[in-house]
């Protein structure tokens, strides 16, 4: 096991590699085809989540792996499947939540001292390979989703089914706290049907961030300074990606996200915890809309 900040470190310098890489064409990690790759699973079938589906989208785009099953080189090894020798592998991150209970008072604690009970939560690191780098596996079940045959239609009907009024018309795209609404550009002035979608979730995924719903604080400080501006929009893009992906759509770039392309990199290699952050938040965002789809939203069957 690794110590903390090491894990902290590894996964951060990946994504840092990958945005850079990225830059000039605005292609970044979270962007993506909406292939099931997108949609990266393990063996044993349970999907991944937050800063570990962005790790492994990223490694998949940059090695070529056409493949979203994932596994340990043990567990590779318990269905008779052997990694390739020189094969490098990709760090991923488990979180443990250990109780603990005890007689004392915590520091700052005024209670009453009969005992506390407090949650504490360790990041454990494992390497996982991809199918790709694997022999021996061609005859095990594949476990990875099939792409969901989400119509763009259909899509706009789930998204529009959260309660979250949309209105279209001569504006920019962009979400107002203060109405909790959402203001979007007509329809032809988008270059395609799929860029539409693709904005309106990203400002649907902002507005999880009202006071009624998740309270993220970089929503309510968002006019406050640059720096917390560009932590929400960079929560915002990745929570819209993984619900793209979970639509089976594309999620395609926004050129005028480029202007923050600066601000995220300062924030990422000033502190490796705020990738983390980023896609935890993105990621209960992304989960709040699954949870509060109305009845006229398309029913989403997300990989387990």
């Amino acid at each position: 096991m690794k110590p903390r900040h090491d894990i902290y470190a590894t996964v951060t310098d990946q994504l840092i590699a990958a945005i850079e890489a990225g830059a000039g064409d605005w292609k970044m990690p979270w962007h993506h085809t909406g292939a099931p790759v997108m949609r990266p699973t393990s063996v044993a079938g349970r999907r991944y989540s937050g800063i570990n589906r962005l790790v492994l989208w990223a490694t998949a785009d940059a090695c070529g792996y056409a493949s979203g099953t994932w596994a340990t080189y043990q567990q590779w090894r318990s269905i008779d499947a052997q990694v390739r020798k020189g094969e490098s592998g990709t760090h991923v991150i488990l979180w443990k939540k250990i109780d603990r209970q005890d007689g004392a008072t915590p520091i700052g604690n005024t209670g009453d001292g009969e005992g506390d009970s407090r949650a504490r939560f360790f990041a454990r690191s494992f390497v996982v390979f991809n199918r790709d780098q694997v022999d021996g596996a061609e005859d095990t079940p594949d476990k990875q989703i099939a792409p969901i045959s989400t119509t763009v239609a259909e899509a706009l009907a789930f998204l529009e089914g959260l309660g979250v009024p949309v209105e279209y018309g001569l504006h920019d795209a962009y979400y107002r706290s203060d109405l909790d609404k959402v203001f979007m550009p007509e329809r032809q002035a988008f270059d395609s049907d799929l860029d539409l979608v693709s904005t309106l979730s990203h400002e649907i995924l902002h507005s999880t961030g009202h006071g009624t719903r998740l309270a993220r604080e970089t929503l309510r400080d968002y006019h406050k300074e640059r720096s917390i501006r560009a932590r929400e929009e960079l929560t915002a893009e990745i929570g819209a990606s993984y619900l793209m992906a979970d639509l089976g759509l594309a999620y395609t770039p926004r050129a005028d996200h480029a202007a923050y392309l600066a601000s995220w990199l300062v924030a990422l290699k000033h502190d490796p915890k705020a990738i983390f952050t980023a896609a935890a938040q993105a990621q209960a965002g992304a989960d709040w809309i699954h949870a509060h789809a109305g009845a006229s939203a398309v029913p989403l069957q997300i990989a387990a």
